[in-house]
């Protein structure tokens, strides 16, 4: 009886199991795209050639050190962090196919520190369509502010050109001021986030200047906004137009402020100005590289010698360790069961992340970390220092 009741229970069993269907192999869970019990994998495509190169290159060893800092320490829950690189030369067609590449041939698990607002506005449709995460870009463009797949580390370009316009009437009491824009996604996040500060101030550009993405024809640029006599001229661009329009606006002997946003790559610009950017202010979105008190910044340099010996600091790639801790912490938080879902989630929870100082805030509608602007000046030796303030501009 008892043989012939466990019979009777044993075939029940599995009458019922295949009417379910196929079991699960094991218990395990569902694979996950660039992450095996050894590693994770992240891609990042960006400008490694063209007149943007030095942003690409920036970010990428500022990631790379963060990686290399937590692997040194035995991974983020003993998996090694990678980071393939793509090279899309600051061009939009190019960081869709090599989003695609990344996502599909690669098996990444998220991208991080993509260059640029043209090519974040070409790659992240397709990075959302695959579900897949996209961090800490280098841009602050408004419309990343409302893609939920999306984790931005600095703060926006309406900011940092709010911080421009109020230190230009502020500090100076300038009033004339002119605008020169990158032809692109760019140059028009820029030129709506100047447009807006002046709107609250009841003012208008004295001239707009335009000029061709990943070229330094900038010529024309410079004769639509000198008709206008500008007391200071706000830059959207990368380091080798804005140099360029620098120096052959003081050359032809107009002499206005200029400032620029972040994103113009702060230690390229220097070097590409040499004598001519002594007094050229610039907005930055993390603390100063070099600074003694900063506990962050240290860890950073302390990173950067580490991984690459005899790399100088600066502001781009700062910004990219900031990128890598940022994707550290999201790693620590999932614990070992890590998905893409699981790791956003994290993020837009997190409330208060403090990065050795460096603080950021999310929230389930805010996607953005760090609301910080920082303002910079470029010294008569070509390096960078910090300002409290815009000081006029006397000549030799």
């Amino acid at each position: 009886m008892r043989v012939r009741a466990q019979g009777t229970l044993t075939a029940s069993v599995c009458a019922a199991l295949i009417a379910l269907g196929p079991a699960p192999v094991g218990a395990q869970a569902p694979e996950v795209p660039g992450v095996s019990p050894e590693r994770v994998r992240f891609g990042q495509s960006a400008a490694f050639s063209g007149p943007a190169a030095e942003l690409g290159r920036g970010m990428r060893l500022g990631i790379e050190a963060a990686f290399e800092e937590a692997n040194d320490s035995g991974g983020v829950h003993g998996r090694r962090l990678e980071l393939v690189t793509v090279d899309d030369g600051y061009e939009p067609e190019a960081a869709i196919r090599n989003t695609r590449r990344l996502i599909e041939d690669e098996g990444v698990f998220a991208l991080v520190g993509g260059v640029g607002t043209p090519t974040s506005r070409s790659a992240v449709p397709v990075a959302a369509e695959a579900g897949v995460p996209y961090i800490a870009p280098f841009t602050g463009a408004g419309f990343l502010r409302a893609e939920p797949h999306v984790i931005n580390l600095r703060a926006s370009y309406a900011q940092e050109t709010e911080e421009m316009v109020a230190r230009l009437t502020g500090d100076l009491g300038v009033k004339r001021i002119a605008i020169v824009i990158q032809d692109d996604s760019f140059g028009r996040a820029g030129l709506a986030g100047v447009r807006a500060a002046f709107a609250k101030r009841g003012m208008e550009a004295v001239g707009i200047g335009v000029y061709p993405r990943n070229t330094t024809a900038v010529k024309t640029a410079i004769v639509d906004i000198a008709a206008g006599r500008p007391e200071a001229v706000i830059v959207v661009g990368a380091y080798q137009p804005v140099a360029s329009l620098i120096a052959w606006t003081r050359h032809i002997g107009l002499d206005p402020v200029f400032m620029t946003l972040s994103f113009v790559g702060s230690n390229a610009l220097a070097e590409e100005l040499g004598p001519r950017g002594a007094g050229v202010y610039v907005t930055q979105v993390v603390p100063f590289p070099t600074a003694r008190n900063s506990k962050v910044a240290a860890a950073y340099r302390a990173a950067l010698r580490a991984h690459t010996d005899g790399a100088e600091p600066g502001f781009v790639s700062f910004e990219g360790y900031l990128a890598g801790r940022l994707v550290i912490e999201a790693l620590q938080r999932c614990g070992t069961a890590v998905d893409r879902e699981r790791f956003i989630e994290v993020l837009r929870s997190a409330g208060y992340i403090d990065l050795d100082g460096f603080r950021l805030v999310f929230g389930a509608e805010d996607n953005q970390g760090s609301d910080a602007v920082f303002l910079t000046v470029i010294d008569e030796r070509g390096r960078y220092r910090s300002a409290t303030r815009l000081e006029a501009r006397t000549n030799p």
